[in-house]
């Protein structure tokens, strides 16, 4: 019997924060739907598989990539359609990439996404998505059934009843979705005809939208130990600016007289002395990462107690 053929696909998860929106870069996938940018690792040419995924973007997209992570590993069988036709079992090692959003070539099918389009769940900025409430708890408590463990799962994942929400278990929520058949690539994926809840967001290809939520939890978790949200930021900004990375990242909003006070007090952005220009306001001061910081203290991220309206 031969030996079952592997495809090993490189993917990137590519994200940028623009006008208050964290936002994702997608392609034009085989399906027709939007897609991470990825593409298979050629073994002559790609010495390394980050080399790999950064030659696929910048074909793709035009991106020249600069900060990049190694995410997550996805091995799932039939993950792919291709291997249910017969082909080759698909595994995808995944990049996650922060970027400033900048204008993509036209003769190419890239477009930055809203990455609240694809997880409308998780945007709490304006308190508690009504969508929860009004669409996805009483379908997933239906789907729980008299199981009283899914009941608590369900409560648990979401953040229900007087379970607190969790804003790192952003891959658990959509797993939980997909599983209580209310996300539209259950239904593709099972080849049933189910609708998906109302509201539950746009579909991506294959199952790239569970691992922008693996990128977005990733990402969130980062924020409280690695000063990640500057790769985000102009070399110069205004705290206002900080704030609203961070913010958009998170899906919450932050008290802003702690949160400022925090961020100086934890020595991890300097005043430069000038002024921001074109605010529409009273001109703001421009602050710069500092990057001695990495030597002071072992976790220099911006996640602090306090510094967070509680929801």
């Amino acid at each position: 019997m031969p030996a079952p053929s592997v495809h090993l696909s490189l993917d990137a998860v590519i994200v940028a924060v623009t006008a208050e929106a964290p936002r994702v870069l997608t392609v034009r996938g085989d399906s027709g739907d939007d897609a991470l940018p990825s593409g298979p690792l050629d073994l002559e040419t790609h010495q390394t598989l980050e080399r790999g995924v950064r030659d696929w973007v910048a074909q793709q997209t035009g991106l020249a990539l600069g900060y990049v992570e190694q995410l997550y590993t996805f091995g799932d069988r039939f993950r792919d359609p291709r291997e249910r036709a017969g082909g080759a079992r698909v595994v995808s090692m995944t990049y996650l990439a922060l970027v400033r959003e900048q204008a993509l070539p036209a003769e190419l099918s890239a477009h930055w996404r809203d990455c609240y389009a694809f997880l409308p769940w998780e945007d709490w900025r304006g308190g508690r998505p009504a969508l929860i409430a009004r669409e996805l708890a009483p379908r997933l408590h239906a789907w729980a059934g008299a199981d009283a463990r899914k009941h608590e799962r369900v409560d648990l994942t979401f953040g229900l009843d007087t379970a607190p929400w969790d804003p790192e278990r952003t891959l658990e929520r959509y797993e939980l979705l997909w599983e209580a058949g209310l996300v539209a690539e259950a239904s593709r994926d099972r080849d049933q005809s189910a609708a998906s809840a109302p509201g539950s967001g746009s579909a991506l290809a294959l199952d790239h939208r569970r691992i922008l939520a693996t990128a977005l939890g990733r990402l969130r978790g980062k924020l409280k130990y690695r000063p990640v949200v500057f790769e985000l930021l102009p070399p110069e900004f205004t705290l206002l600016q900080l704030q609203q990375v961070v913010e958009a990242l998170s899906g919450n909003l932050l008290h802003k007289q702690n949160f400022r006070r925090l961020v100086e007090s934890a020595g991890l952005v300097e005043g430069t002395g000038r002024l921001a220009t074109g605010t529409g306001g009273r001109p703001a001061e421009l602050f710069r990462f500092r990057r001695e910081v990495f030597r002071e203290r072992p976790d220099p991220g911006v996640y602090f107690p306090g510094a967070w309206w509680s929801r």
